[in-house]
């Protein structure tokens, strides 16, 4: 029989929510949306949108989780008579299709750790041979992708738990740290100005809906991890306070990220904070630059610094993406741990192969996709995954509310919460699930899907 687990506390669990929330797209997507969209405003946007729309979808996967204690295809066969399970599975694959490519990336950070290490700066000037060298590419993923399976083969409270536990904490360490060292670079106040500065001219409704796609896609929702760990929480949690303080936590990491990355960027520019890039660009290509001009042995030092954080923030997201298939494989099919995790891990390298080619060692996957958005493998699974995501998103909130009905969601949250009722949350929360969550997520849909697919940009 399979054993499932559960988390041993409630900061356990904040912190594994957390770390699957925090990743990649906290360190760069995140200070890139707000330089570009003008500085401090896009924060205060961001921010409301995380309370507004992304707040409460999380209350809503989380108690679903707990209530069924199952994972994200069971919770919905369950409670939506088996009607609703599409549901979940959309969620699994999205999640699945996530980590297939996250692993690649993830792959990349690992091994520019060791190149900085070994004093090798200009990595970033051949980026696209470094990540068309096989050998490489494909021993950094492997060993990226094994350390994933290992967490999470060994539980909830023994695995999963208990690395968030030791990574979050060194995680925000780390980033305040460099944080404060970036301060104190040539033109790191031209950085600062760039990203906390408003410009107010800048903000139009391209800039809103930048806001609101990040706000949803900085905090892991729609693919189902937050009923996968919801589900082995304990009834006496307060379940809206621990989405609040998940909420807080990834909110604020992607804020200090700011904080580091754009002095980096401003002394790397020589103060010139125009034609900036973002992605993989950022990290992978100036950034070893600057630390290049800090000197051999420090250059070193803060790169490799730099870039073991950049691997920390990728595993505590590919945890979280590998826990969602393996507990449905634990649940549904019967399989012991141990074993679910090692065959999950292996289907989802198989189908991270392309995005893990698809940059310059096959002609094929980097270069056969013919999409507004996509021209190789791994930005096509990347803009197929976002969709899914909001798909799914809308989904959740929809369910709980008209099929789930909402009394019955609010009975789970009362658990751990007796007066929850009496609350302004749950007024707020009332109000969001039945009509804000459901209309915003669908216009994000709708607007993903023409830019994505069709090319057509409505803001």
């Amino acid at each position: 029989m399979a054993v499932r687990g559960s988390f041993s506390s409630r900061a356990g669990f904040i912190l594994a929510a957390a770390g699957s929330a925090v990743g990649l797209g906290n360190i760069w997507k995140f200070p890139f949306e707000v330089g570009l969209g003008g500085g401090a405003a896009f924060v205060v946007m961001y921010l409301g949108f995380a309370f507004i729309l992304c707040f409460p979808v999380m209350v809503t996967e989380i108690a679903i989780g707990r209530k069924t204690g199952k994972n994200p295809i069971g919770a919905f066969g369950e409670l939506g008579h088996g009607r609703w399970s599409f549901v979940g599975k959309i969620g699994t694959f999205s999640g699945m299709l996530i980590l297939s490519y996250y692993n690649v990336i993830a792959g990349w950070a690992l091994g520019y750790l060791v190149e900085m290490l070994m004093g090798n700066f200009d990595v970033g000037n051949n980026f696209g041979a470094y990540t068309t060298n096989v050998v490489k590419v494909v021993c950094y993923t492997v060993v990226f992708m094994t350390v994933t399976s290992y967490v999470v083969g060994r539980g909830i409270a023994g695995g999963i738990e208990k690395v968030a536990k030791i990574l979050m904490p060194t995680l925000i360490i780390m980033i305040v740290s460099l944080a404060a060292y970036a301060f104190t670079l040539p033109y790191a106040f031209e950085g600062l100005k760039f990203y906390l500065v408003p410009e107010f001219d800048e903000i139009n409704a391209a800039t809103v809906g930048g806001a609101l796609r990040q706000a949803f896609f900085s905090l892991s929702l729609g693919m189902g991890t937050m009923i996968a760990y919801g589900s082995y929480l304990s009834k006496k949690e307060n379940i809206v306070t621990a989405s609040a303080l998940v909420t807080l936590t990834d909110v604020m990491i992607a804020f200090i990220a700011g904080l580091m990355i754009f002095p980096f960027v401003a002394f790397n520019n020589g103060g010139d904070m125009t034609n900036l890039v973002s992605g993989p660009g950022l990290l992978f290509v100036n950034l070893p630059n600057a630390f290049a001009s800090m000197g051999p042995t420090l250059g070193v030092i803060v790169g490799a610094f730099f870039f073991l954080l950049i691997a920390f923030a990728a595993l505590t997201s590919t945890v979280s993406l590998l826990e969602v298939p393996v507990c449905y494989v634990v649940d549904e099919l019967k399989v012991v741990r141990s074993k679910a995790v090692w065959y999950v891990s292996g289907v989802i390298y198989l189908i991270g192969i392309p995005s893990l080619i698809g940059f310059g060692i096959s002609d094929f996957f980097s270069n056969s996709i013919v999409l507004p958005a996509s021209t190789d493998w791994l930005s096509f699974a990347a803009s197929l995954a976002d969709t899914l995501l909001l798909f799914g998103g809308f989904c959740i909130v929809t369910f709980a509310a008209y099929v789930w009905k909402k009394e019955n969601l609010v009975a789970e949250l009362k658990n751990g919460f007796e007066n929850y009722e009496e609350t302004f949350a749950s007024k707020f929360l009332n109000i969001a699930i039945s009509y804000i969550c459901p209309a915003l997520l669908a216009l994000l849909f709708v607007l993903v899907v023409l830019s994505h697919f069709f090319g057509i940009s409505l803001i």
